[in-house]
């Protein structure tokens, strides 16, 4: 199957107390750490978390009142009775009356009068800032524009006869200053001027520790690389990141490569990013590795220390004679990288031990045009007849199938074929981590927990080397950055396609998705700062992980169908047919999509708060009929005990004493 697509191959067969703001005091707030609904859910206790500055009145108390973070710092305040603000609605352009908070955190928009209409919108999503309108514009069309990365618009239509302090130019450059940062002064490091860091310096202690959620040393064992006789050894070479940059500090690699051997196989590879262990299946010995292009060029080099690196992970797993390569991009984009020096693997180099298979995945820009179509069908929404048509325009559908196509086959090669496969793109750390990670959600259900999927994140995509931070536009104002992507947005979808087809085989909710792609951006914790886990060591010390809120609220997060023992390998659908859209997020700021959340969220609490009461009942019922049980032997004992010394003449008061302690 030399050099064969992956679409033919296929094709062929091959918690604390939960709080209703969207900003508790302390970590026990669910929705503090929850999706950062745009409308409704604020409110609650006094406003507190830093004092009034900037525009406005600050400490006045007729301000809607708001619970603030712990390290939040009010920075712009306008009264709704102070100024005209009003927030835009799509469509209908209906101007709803409200007061402006903007925080070191978040943008904060409340009306008195529309409760309902409450906007929080964290800083970090905030994709660009325009202002609309001039001083001549008819009406009140007149403000600023907050696009954010999140398929969410919010237009402010400001006054045109405010003070200088709440003047628009005021607020728009205020505004910019607290979410972007000049370009080059984004350097992760404790001294960044970042709300992750303030909201750690302000309580650096939390109930749970999610920066252990995933221990190397823990997961090699589990796949049993540290067991006796095994093939595999952890690899510490990079304890100084001097070998790879952008690999974490421990990988785990076959055990007969040398130090040396290594080192010459990161000259050969791209970035350095040699061939390292994801997954191994302890049963049958096939592993799933992955790397980065070979840099083969237009002369067609080789390296004899890789060669014998593959020849190595084919061997560890004795099944097979040949060692399965799948390299997800289209076979024209790798062909075209030997004119930029990299390449695919050559079979003939390999003794013809290996087979190359190209899964077609399209690169990062092309992935990014499709999200900006995807975005303009869906903010504003468009009327519902034009609406199919549009979405399959994007070919967004059809970039998440060509991904699962790739997790389809290599699932079918690992845990049918027992094949060893080893999967890289050009640098090993985008359409790579998609295919790796769920491809072990697929094999192995401990992914499929909470914490397992936790740590697959913190596996194959922070400690691996994603780039979140240029994928997302870390602090930058540049929309049009070409370094942007949302391969780990595609990632998360593929995940939720999964559940709707596997419904009962994840432990964890589409609540817990959502809420990961809401913290991607809101640079709250530490979790996806920084791209790669040298970057993320420098901040780590002095941030929270996401993990550590979402694991002391986990019940909010359970998926009350979750039943474990029905699947081990989850065999995926890729066919159009079986594809939905995620209107669950991508339309969740749409009125329709908030009427629906509550009362399904509502549903799923009741379900789950009965099941724990049934289960409590059951625990109790059983705890006293132990409890019983073991009193009625203790006083069968005692009385047998009493008529035995009665039977061998004891004296009289120590029968009473018995008797008496048999009766009690």
């Amino acid at each position: 199957m030399s050099n064969q697509t992956v679409e033919q191959a296929a094709n062929s067969g091959g918690q604390l107390p939960r709080a209703a703001t969207p900003s508790g005091r302390s970590e026990s707030s669910l929705s503090s750490v929850g999706p950062a609904g745009r409308s409704g859910g604020a409110g609650g206790g006094a406003a507190g978390g830093g004092g009034a500055a900037g525009g406005g009145s600050g400490g006045r108390m007729n301000f809607p009142e708001v619970d603030l973070l712990p390290g939040e710092v009010r920075h712009i305040t306008i009264e709704e009775s102070e100024q005209y603000v009003s927030k835009v609605e799509p469509l209908n352009e209906r101007a709803i009356m409200g007061s402006l908070l903007v925080t070191n955190y978040r943008l904060h928009f409340s009306s008195t009068k529309s409760p309902l209409e409450t906007v929080d919108i964290p800083l970090g999503s905030i994709n660009k800032l325009e202002k609309f309108g001039g001083a001549s514009s008819r009406g009140d069309k007149y403000g600023i524009e907050v696009t954010c990365k999140d398929f969410f618009s919010l237009r402010l239509q400001l006054s045109k006869t405010s003070t200088a302090n709440n003047s628009r130019q005021n607020i728009f450059e205020r505004l910019q200053g607290l979410t972007f940062r000049p370009s080059g002064n984004c350097s992760l490091g404790p001294n960044l001027q970042l709300f992750a860091i303030d909201y750690w310096n302000a309580m650096p202690q939390l109930t749970e520790q999610g920066w252990d959620v995933y221990n190397p040393m823990a997961e090699f064992e589990r796949l049993g690389v540290k067991t006796q006789g095994s093939v595999w050894k952890v690899c510490e070479l990079n304890r100084d990141y001097s070998l790879c940059p952008t690999y974490p500090q421990l990988f785990a690699i076959p055990t007969e490569i040398t130090d040396e051997d290594l080192r010459k196989c990161a000259a050969y590879r791209s970035r350095s990013r040699v061939p390292v262990l994801s997954w191994l299946d302890r049963d049958t010995r096939a592993s799933i590795t992955r790397c980065s292009q070979p840099m083969v060029g237009l002369s067609g080099k080789r390296c004899q220390e890789d060669e014998r690196f593959l020849a190595k992970i084919l061997n560890n797993n004795g099944q097979t004679t040949s060692l399965c390569i799948i390299d997800a991009r289209p076979k024209t984009n790798a062909v075209a990288n030997r004119g930029k020096g990299g390449g695919y693997e050559a079979v003939a180099d390999y003794n013809n031990s290996v087979e190359v298979a190209f899964v077609d995945i399209q690169n990062i820009h092309v992935m990014r045009e499709s999200l900006r179509k995807l975005r303009e069908i869906c903010w504003p929404a468009l009327e519902s007849v034009r609406f199919l048509s549009c979405l399959e325009n994007t070919q967004w559908l059809g970039h998440i199938r060509q991904i699962l196509v790739g997790v389809v086959y290599i699932v079918h090669k690992v845990g049918s074929e027992k094949y060893s496969v080893l999967v890289h793109c050009s640098d090993g750390w985008d359409r790579t981590a998609q295919l790796t990670a769920l491809s072990m959600l697929c094999l192995d259900p401990y992914y499929r927990t909470v914490k397992g999927f936790e740590a697959l994140i913190e596996k194959e995509w922070c400690s691996m080397g994603h780039q979140f931070g240029k994928r997302i536009g870390f602090l930058e104002d540049n929309p049009s950055d070409s370094e942007r992507s949302p391969v780990f947005l595609q990632f998360i979808e593929c995940v939720w396609q999964l559940t709707q087809q596997f419904p009962n085989a994840f432990e964890f909710n589409e609540h817990l998705l959502i809420t990961i792609l809401e913290h991607l951006y809101s640079n709250r914790f530490g979790t996806f700062l920084g791209n790669c886990d040298q970057e993320r060591a420098k901040i780590r010390p002095h941030t929270h992980s996401l993990w550590s809120v979402v694991n002391s609220a986990v019940m909010d997060y359970t998926n009350p169908h979750y039943a474990p023992n029905r699947y081990q390998v989850l065999k995926p659908q890729h066919s159009a047919q079986f594809l939905r859209f995620w209107f669950g997020y991508y339309l969740r700021h749409h009125a329709h999509c908030r009427l629906q959340e509550p009362l399904l969220q509502r549903s799923q609490r009741m379900l789950i708060d009965e099941t724990q009461s049934i289960e409590a009942q059951l625990r109790s019922t059983a705890s006293h009929q132990r409890n019983a049980s073991a009193l009625a032997a203790a006083a069968a004992a005692k009385r047998t005990a009493a008529i035995g010394s009665v039977s061998s003449g004891g004296s009289s008061s120590s029968v009473a004493r018995q008797a008496e302690a048999a009766r009690v």
